[in-house]
């Protein structure tokens, strides 16, 4: 199968890892025509620091390389899902299956990834997403990782997982896919909140507390908006919950950390250097639960934190 992974950072780097050892044809696309150079001669990646690239790896910075994709994978950040749609819009045919694996919530719009791409595509193919508890350190180098393929048709998301399962990583599907990608954007928030007390010194006791009533909030917003219970309870839902509340390689964590101990938003987002989708992803979560009146306080609690209209402790 030919695919090409829209998006060069690390997620998409790892993706399309993987979709090389399953022994597709693949392409990894920059915005950035230096970078795919750079990373064309020296075959690795900068996010994925030690990892080399396998060799079977096309890298282009030419949206021409979309050209007869079969798969085509949209890893670019959440606030460039719009802009990048449109761009390879044009290269799409409703025999193309598309695939959002970039986890966030429009600002202002407060649509899904999915929707954003389905709207600047026109509705020509079908739209999927891949979601889970999945660093791309960790898939990089081929460590077991499970995800969910998820569309409203199952025969998409089993398309997606026969593209991507291997014996390291595992693909479930489901057809929940507004749960799929709500529990993708929220739990981001949600390690915000996790850093922040970290950063103040609480321990285990305080974190599980705060991730198992979070996940209560994110499952009555989600079950509002059309999810199920099942997904959020799910390896989308709380496995990812897990993976981002608890480990170094999240940005969100790290960053929740440094506003714990008294930086500012902007300091700490310059000192992570990459995006926060959390801070993104927060203004969406609140205007969901005010519009759906949903109690979310602990979401509540973030913003007004980041708004600077709370203290952290």
């Amino acid at each position: 199968m030919k695919a090409v992974v829209v998006g060069s950072g690390g997620w998409g780097t790892a993706l399309s890892m993987v979709l090389c050892d399953n022994g597709h044809d693949v392409t990894l696309w920059s915005h950035d025509p230096a970078k795919a150079a750079e990373m064309a001669k020296t075959r690795e990646n900068s996010k994925l620091k030690g990892v080399r690239l396998p060799d079977s790896l096309k890298i282009s910075g030419d949206l021409d390389c979309l050209k007869g994709a079969e798969l085509v994978i949209s890893a670019t950040p959440s606030f460039a899902v719009r802009e990048t749609g449109k761009k390879i819009a044009p290269y799409l045919t409703p025999e193309t299956v598309l695939v959002s694996v970039s986890k966030g919530i429009e600002r202002d719009t407060n649509l899904r990834m999915s929707q954003i791409l389905t709207e600047v595509t026109g509705n020509i193919c079908k739209v999927a997403t891949l979601s889970g508890p999945s660093h791309a350190e960790e898939v990089s180098i081929r460590m077991p990782t499970g995800c969910v393929s998820a569309c409203p048709d199952l025969k998409v998301a089993r398309l997606v997982q026969d593209a991507f399962m291997n014996d390291y990583f595992r693909v479930y599907t489901s057809e929940d896919i507004v749960g799929v990608e709500l529990s993708a954007a929220m739990k981001n928030v949600v390690a915000l909140a996790c850093g922040v007390c970290d950063g103040m010194g609480y321990q285990d006791n305080t974190k599980a507390l705060l991730m198992t009533r979070a996940m209560a909030e994110l499952t009555r917003l989600g079950e509002k908006l059309g999810g199920t219970r099942q997904t959020f309870g799910g390896l989308a839902g709380m496995g990812d919950l897990i993976v981002t509340c608890t480990s170094m390689h999240s940005r969100n964590l790290h960053a929740g950390m440094l506003i714990g101990r008294g930086k500012s938003v902007e300091d700490a987002k310059t000192e992570v250097g990459q995006v926060v989708e959390g801070i993104n992803a927060l203004p969406a979560a609140c205007h969901l639960a005010k519009k759906y009146k949903v109690e979310m306080p602990i979401v509540q609690a973030v913003e007004a934190i980041l708004d600077g209209k709370l203290e952290a402790r």
